[in-house]
């Protein structure tokens, strides 16, 4: 993998870490795929964390689904399910795909990489 693209992914990997909405698993991927840079299990790591990335990054309209339900209003609050879901829709008025808060913004900058992370 080029430095440039090393040293993006290792920077966005870091912000994911420290993202409020990141998930356990995805965490997990984040820190044993730093601990592998530069080690025989790289590659491996890489692919792992790849799979969980693409498993975790929020669509909208699950998300969307998930405030407007009963579980998403108890999960947020009454509140800010509301606001959770107008924003959601706002976004994919806008042509996105994916949620925006910390973690997935993260997650999707890595997903950009992919191609050259795969190599």
């Amino acid at each position: 993998m080029e430095k440039n693209v090393l040293d993006y992914v290792t920077e966005k990997s870091n912000d994911l870490i420290n993202a409020f909405s990141c998930s356990a698993e995805a965490k997990a991927a984040a820190k044993d795929w730093l601990s592998a840079v530069g080690t025989d299990s790289e590659a491996d790591e890489t692919r792992k964390y790849i799979a969980e990335l693409e498993a975790d990054i929020m669509p909208l309209d699950n998300l969307i689904a998930f405030a407007e339900s009963a579980q998403g209003r108890e999960y947020f609050g009454e509140v800010q399910a509301g606001g959770v879901a107008a924003h959601a829709k706002e976004l994919k008025e806008n042509g996105e795909v994916y949620c925006d808060c910390p973690a997935c913004a993260a997650v999707a900058a890595i997903l950009e990489k992919k191609s050259e992370m795969l190599g």
